[in-house]
C-alpha cells in the first residue's frame, strides 16, 4: 500500500524524469533495450553519469553506502515512472543491481570504499564474468584459472557472452584458485580490471546484427588478493547471492523493456488489423496479463525475501521471463506478418524482428530453461536426476 511519502516520491521521479528527458538528453528516450544494446553508447552512458548526479543509482542501497535507503514501493515507482518517461535501456544494470549489492553484502569496508562510489555516480561500468565455452549453463565447472602470485591472481582462461565486456571498465570473474578442486568448491570471486596487458574482449556478432556479447580472453591478466570478494575457495556462496540479486529488484527494470516491446507489438497490431484475429488477440491480452502476473509475483517475492531472492525463486523467476520474452518475439513477427520474413538491404532488422531473434537468447543464457526446470524438478518436487 502506497504511503503519502510514496506519492511523493514519485511526484519527485516524474518531475526529475521530465526535465531531464525533454531536455539535453530528449536524444536517448527509448534507445537501447534487448537486442539494441548498441545503440547510442556515448550518450547512455553521459545519461548514467547523469542519473548519479541526480542519485537515482542505488535507490535501495544503505543511506552510510551512498545510496538513498528507498523502500521497495520507491524501487518499484521509480521503475513504472523511468518505463513511463521513455527512459533509455540502463548500461549500468550489471553494476547497480549486481555487483554493488554484492559487494554491500559480501565486501570489505575497503571494497565499498572503493568501488561504490564510481557506481553510484555512474561512472564505472560493470560486466560479468560468469560463462565459458565448456560449461555451458553449468556455472560450476568454469575452468578459468587464477593462481596466486605474492599479492596478486594470475588469470588464464576464457569467458563468453559477455555483455558489454567491449565498453566495460572492471569484470567480476568466477574463477578456480584451486587446481585440485571441481565443480562448486576451490572458486573465487575476483574483480578484475579489464585495461590491462593480457586481456582480449572479441564481440560476438549475432543474428540480429549487433555485438552486445563478447568473448574474453584471460592470458596472464592479473588483479589483486585485495580485490577478491570473501574467502579465497568461497565463489560460489558469492556468486550465488549475486544470482539472486540478478532476479531481485533487478526484474523490476527489466519489465521496463518488456512493457514497451509489448506495447510496440499492441501499436503494430492496431495500425496492421491484426486485432481483427481472434487468436491474435487472445495471444496479445494473454501476454498483457502474464507481464503483469509476472510483476506482481516479483513484487510479492522480493517483499517476503528483501532485495534478493535464492533457490528455486530464481530458477523459477529465470524461467517465467525467458519463457514470456520468447514468445512475444514469436507473437511481435505474426503480428506483422509477411512483413516480417523480408529484411531492407543493407540488413536492417525491424524492432519485432529483433525481439523475435534476440528472445531466443534469453532462454539459454544465464541458465537455459532445461537447467531451470532440473532445478524446480530436483529440489522442490523432490523428483529423482535424469
Amino acid at each position: 500500500m502506497m504511503t503519502t511519502g510514496d506519492e511523493e516520491f514519485r511526484v519527485e521521479v516524474r518531475a526529475w524524469l521530465a526535465e531531464e528527458l525533454t531536455g539535453e538528453f530528449a536524444d536517448v528516450v527509448g534507445l537501447g533495450g534487448s537486442g539494441r544494446e548498441d545503440e547510442a553508447l556515448d550518450r547512455r552512458l553521459a545519461w548514467e553519469r547523469r542519473l548519479g548526479s541526480g542519485g537515482w543509482i542505488g535507490l535501495g542501497w544503505p543511506v552510510e553506502h551512498g545510496g538513498r535507503g528507498a523502500s521497495l514501493a520507491q524501487q518499484v515507482i521509480f521503475h513504472e515512472e523511468y518505463a513511463r518517461a521513455g527512459g533509455p535501456g540502463r548500461l549500468l544494470h550489471m553494476s547497480e543491481q549486481l555487483v554493488g549489492p554484492t559487494i554491500l553484502a559480501f565486501g570489505s569496508d575497503e571494497q565499498k570504499r572503493r568501488f561504490l562510489p564510481g557506481i553510484l555516480s555512474g561512472e564505472t561500468l560493470w560486466c560479468q564474468g560468469y560463462s565459458e565455452p565448456g560449461a555451458g549453463s553449468d556455472l560450476a565447472g568454469v575452468r578459468t584459472r587464477a593462481v596466486r602470485e605474492g599479492g596478486e591472481y594470475v588469470l588464464n582462461g576464457q569467458k563468453v557472452w559477455t555483455s558489454l565486456a567491449h565498453v566495460a571498465d572492471w569484470c567480476f570473474v568466477l574463477a578456480r584458485t584451486d587446481a585440485a578442486s571441481s565443480r562448486h568448491a576451490g572458486l573465487s570471486y575476483l574483480l578484475v580490471p579489464m585495461d590491462q596487458p593480457g586481456l582480449e574482449v572479441r564481440p560476438i556478432r549475432q543474428i540480429t546484427g549487433t555485438s552486445e556479447f563478447n568473448e574474453v580472453f584471460f592470458d596472464d591478466a592479473r588483479t589483486p588478493v585485495a580485490n577478491r570478494v570473501g574467502d579465497e575457495g568461497d565463489g560460489w556462496r558469492v556468486a550465488m547471492g549475486t544470482l539472486g540479486f540478478e532476479r531481485g529488484v533487478a526484474t523490476l527494470g527489466q519489465q521496463i523493456g518488456f512493457q514497451r516491446e509489448l506495447d510496440h507489438v499492441v501499436e503494430l497490431a492496431r495500425a496492421g488489423g491484426a486485432l481483427a484475429d481472434p487468436e491474435l488477440r487472445g495471444r496479445i491480452v494473454q501476454s498483457w496479463i502474464d507481464l503483469r502476473v509476472m510483476r506482481y509475483t516479483a513484487v510479492s517475492t522480493l517483499r517476503s525475501a528483501g532485495s534478493s531472492v535464492s533457490g528455486f525463486e530464481a530458477s523459477l523467476s529465470k524461467l517465467q521471463w525467458a519463457t514470456w520474452h520468447r514468445d512475444l518475439g514469436e507473437l511481435a513477427v505474426d503480428v506483422a506478418g509477411s512483413a516480417a520474413l523480408t529484411v531492407e538491404d543493407p540488413y536492417d532488422l525491424s524492432p519485432e524482428q529483433t525481439s523475435f531473434l534476440f528472445s531466443r537468447s534469453d532462454t539459454i543464457y544465464g541458465g537455459s530453461n532445461e537447467i531451470q526446470r532440473n532445478i524446480i524438478a530436483e529440489r522442490v518436487l523432490g523428483l529423482p536426476r535424469g
